[in-house]
């Protein structure tokens, strides 16, 4: 589903390299320090930012040229980037039509989205008038509606308190699940990695010090991984 082939990036005095693969449906958390280039790598998969050498490779295509809006994927930001002039539905409906015009096929998927995400009957409230988790519950209905393989996520639950971050957790989990969807989530905490992904990525000073399945390597970590348990 994603392969980064030989990536490299150079940003001022720090470089990221990054040679690695993650199969259809899995879901590969990113760990490591801060300024260990999580987000870098992100930005690179996404488009935000272009590699100096390497190919980005997702659902079978090099996408390393594309623009960010054409790229196969969704992006969850840690803010969960919603309008706070916009309704829930509006919030939602962005996500497959910029210019808000919709099709009664489309008010329904928006509706059936929102449903997933257990917030029928709230869309017609702002942002300012929704919990925490209601909002974070908004921008991932608004990422499950863009239909696309693979899902990007820096942190998106950080400022959530831990119940809710579980629970946040859990839902993405069984949506992910039901939707057959491909991930890779930024983290700072083993402990969300643990709840959601099925791989793990330790990036540590833009190089990548362990990848591969999670559960072995909770059951007999190795030193790199010791210092996060």
């Amino acid at each position: 589903m994603l392969r980064l082939e030989d990536l490299r990036l150079t940003l001022g005095g720090f470089t990221l390299r990054a040679d690695l693969s993650v199969a259809l449906a899995k879901r590969l958390a990113v760990l490591g320090p801060s300024g260990g280039g999580k987000t870098t790598l992100l930005n690179v998969i996404s488009g935000f930012l272009r590699p100096d050498a390497g190919r980005v490779i997702i659902d079978g295509q090099d996408v390393t040229d594309w623009p960010v809006p054409n790229r196969p994927l969704s992006f969850l930001f840690q803010e969960g980037n919603l309008f706070p002039h916009l309704t829930a539905f509006d919030n939602v409906a962005l996500g497959i039509a910029p210019s808000l015009r919709l099709r009664a096929a489309e008010r329904e998927a928006v509706v059936q989205a929102l449903s997933q995400v257990g917030l029928s009957g709230f869309g017609d409230r702002r942002p300012g008038d929704l919990s925490g988790g209601q909002r974070s519950r908004v921008a991932i209905a608004r990422m499950l509606l863009r239909r696309k393989p693979l899902a990007l996520l820096d942190e998106p639950f950080a400022a959530l308190d831990p119940g809710l971050r579980r629970e946040m957790l859990a839902l993405l989990g069984d949506l992910c699940n039901a939707e057959g969807l491909t991930l890779v989530m930024v983290s700072h905490d083993l402990r969300d990695a643990e709840r959601l992904c099925t791989d793990l990525c330790l990036l540590e000073d833009g190089a990548i010090a362990l990848h591969g399945p999670l559960a072995p390597m909770l059951a007999d970590p190795p030193a790199s991984l010791t210092p996060w348990l």
